[in-house]
């Protein structure tokens, strides 16, 4: 049954029209994606179906006591509660149906039993049961735990709170009402990724309907099924995952740029007949009918030629394209014994660890693990507690930080980039239109002035520009779109020099990195790929051990199996045992749903891997028998 359905949604702001003619219907455990560029409406629908803006034509209409749970970006407006009033209050229904089922009770013990008593006791008793019981609350809790926050923060003050903290407690708020209808407007920013994956497993268990706007390539494919997409005013729904909506869109406009050079050369036949034959009086009306033809071919062909215009409408993106930089020595870093501390808090110790010439690093962790404080500690901004952290010969760093230290709030925009970059003012002018700074007005702001937004385009555009050979990257992608997190990869991918990313963004993660460093339990562990891989690994290490047989029978050595003291073959023959493990899970999982494109990617890649181990294991094997 749909919970929502709507019909030819208009939008004016300020007198000019936002969209029009949207049109969709959205079944309870539906996830839908809503996509489209910056400024085409998005966040302007959610509000509507929230019922905190109105329309200016068209019509909405929910399945009867449909409960509707809106997350954005927007801080609480009461700051005088704790965390946990703030997160109940997302759920005052549900106190309501408590109330009235002590209500109903009293009633029906004083001898009530008619028929509207009972069904109404059954429908509120079903709605309780819906959202857990009469241990909702400990639900409404663990969503809380889920977003990152302790036991500790649900009695603190909500003036207390940062602004990412705010944005986390808004989205516990909002899962904790038992909505029908969830409302999420870039549900993962100030997420970290253990976080992040709750979140992909609490959604895909809900019993609502979704809508979601989002940035996170990963996120949309791991939760969405359906996109809705708004461009140029008007919307576009195809069920389905998101990977196949990008495919179908692409195939769409590669069909609609078919047809409109087809028609092009059909009116260029038929204008070579008529300017050849129109003043023939044997062909005349021959060539007017061909006139009356062009004049409807070239309508079908405006009308082609603005499907292309739609389909491959973007905004504006930044323009990535780093330098050539300097060749650095082999070694870019080198890490010994080194302890890290946030003061009294210790969050590493004894860490090992170098980066090469060349190579793309992934540095992953919990929020608080103390990413940014080892990168900050190697690049000498902060003074290690123990141990050493050096650059190697040759190196020229750039950093990017999630705080953008570097900028001076003293400069202009164009200042602050000349400054930093020794460009002359026009192609300062010119990097700086790239990133999204056009005009006079935009270049002489104040630094100070920018927002968060701006602040990172200016700090990105000034890395971009630096020429360094070892780029570190935190959270590089906050506050990109889509099509601009997409240019930022693909620019990071060609880039000859050195890089370490600390990024949330999986999809980035795991094209751009060939060795992963994990911060885990206070650890640094190495793992070689990106993000897949490094999941794979991670999914392997928590299975239960197989349980080992009540009465183990002494077997002789196996040249494969047992092998005295460590030599090369015996940890390739332990490295051989695990990915057979894995794969046998990744099949086991694959058998019950072949449909996840990530999953398939996944199993192949693995049973890749496999192949090449025991190509590997049989050379060694030939080398030990030589």
């Amino acid at each position: 049954m749909a919970v929502v359905v709507a019909s030819n949604l208009a939008k004016d702001i300020n007198g000019a029209l936002l969209f029009d003619g949207v049109s969709f219907k959205v079944e309870r455990r539906d996830r839908v994606a809503l996509a489209g560029p910056n400024g085409a409406g998005k966040t302007t629908l959610l509000r509507m179906l929230a019922g905190e803006t109105g329309r200016d034509g068209g019509e909405l209409a929910f399945a009867k006591g449909t409960r509707v749970a809106l997350h954005d970006q927007r801080p609480p407006l009461a700051r005088g509660l704790t965390l946990r009033d703030y997160v109940l209050s997302g759920a005052a229904d549900l106190v309501g149906i408590e109330d009235e089922l002590r209500s109903l009770e009293g009633s029906m013990a004083s001898g009530d039993a008619s028929a509207a008593t009972l069904a109404r006791y059954a429908e509120a008793q079903a709605r309780l049961e819906h959202a857990g019981g009469y241990a909702w609350r400990d639900r409404a809790t663990s969503f809380v735990r889920g977003v990152g926050f302790a036991d500790l923060d649900l009695d603190r003050q909500l003036d207390t709170f940062s602004g990412g903290e705010l944005t986390r407690a808004s989205l516990a708020r909002a899962l904790s009402g038992d909505p029908d209808l969830l409302l999420l407007d870039e549900p993962t920013n100030h997420l970290d990724v253990a976080s992040i994956e709750w979140l992909e497993r609490e959604l895909a268990a809900l019993d609502a309907a979704v809508i979601l706007v989002a940035h996170d390539r990963w996120f949309l494919e791991a939760v969405t099924n359906a996109t809705l997409e708004l461009s140029a005013g008007r919307s576009t729904y195809f069920p389905g995952p998101w990977h196949a909506w990008r495919r179908e869109k692409a195939e769409r406009a590669a069909h609609a740029q078919k047809t409109a050079d087809r028609l092009g050369d059909d009116i260029e036949r038929l204008d070579r007949f008529v300017q050849r034959f129109r003043y023939k009086k044997t062909k005349a009306r021959q060539a007017q009918a061909k006139l009356t033809q062009i004049g409807r071919l070239q309508g079908e062909r405006a009308k082609a030629t603005g499907d292309v215009a739609l389909l491959t409408r973007r905004t504006r993106t930044l323009g990535f394209e780093f330098l050539n930089p300097p060749r650095s020595g082999r070694t870019v870093v080198e890490v010994r014994g080194l302890d890290v501390r946030a003061g009294e808090k210790a969050l590493l110790a004894s860490v090992d660890f170098a980066l090469e010439r060349g190579e793309h690093v992934a540095l992953v962790g919990p929020n608080g693990s103390g990413k940014t404080t080892l990168v900050e500690t190697f690049l000498a901004r902060r003074e290690p507690a123990s141990g050493t952290a050096r650059l190697g010969h040759g190196v020229v760093p750039a950093y990017f930080s999630q705080q953008e230290v570097e900028l001076d709030e003293r400069l202009t925009v164009l200042a602050m980039t000349q400054k930093a970059t020794g460009l002359q003012r026009p192609q300062a002018q010119n990097l700086l239109g790239r990133f999204l700074f056009s005009g006079w007005e935009a270049h002489e702001k104040p630094v100070a002035a920018l927002s968060g937004g701006e602040r990172r385009r200016l700090a990105l555009a000034l890395v971009v520009a630096s020429g360094a050979n070892f780029l570190v990257l935190d959270e590089p992608t906050n506050h990109l779109d889509v099509e601009s997190r997409e240019a930022l990869e693909a620019a990071l991918e060609a880039f000859p020099g050195t890089l370490l990313l600390v990024s949330h963004d999986r999809a980035l993660l795991d094209a751009i990195a060939s060795r992963t460093l994990a911060l885990e339990d206070g650890e640094l562990n190495a793992y070689e790929g990106g993000w897949a891989e490094y999941v794979e690994r991670r999914t392997a290490r928590e299975q239960p051990p197989a349980k080992a047989p009540r009465e183990p029978k002494p077997k002789p050595p196996s040249p494969r199996t047992r092998r005295p003291g460590r030599n090369p073959l015996a940890e390739l023959e332990r490295t051989i045992e695990e990915k057979e493990r894995l794969v046998a899970t990744l099949e086991a999982a694959l058998a019950l749903d072949w449909s996840n494109a990530d999953k398939v990617a996944t199993h192949r890649r693995a049973r890749e891997e496999l192949q090449e181990l025991f190509a590997r294991w049989e050379t060694l094997l030939e080398e030990a028998k030589a």
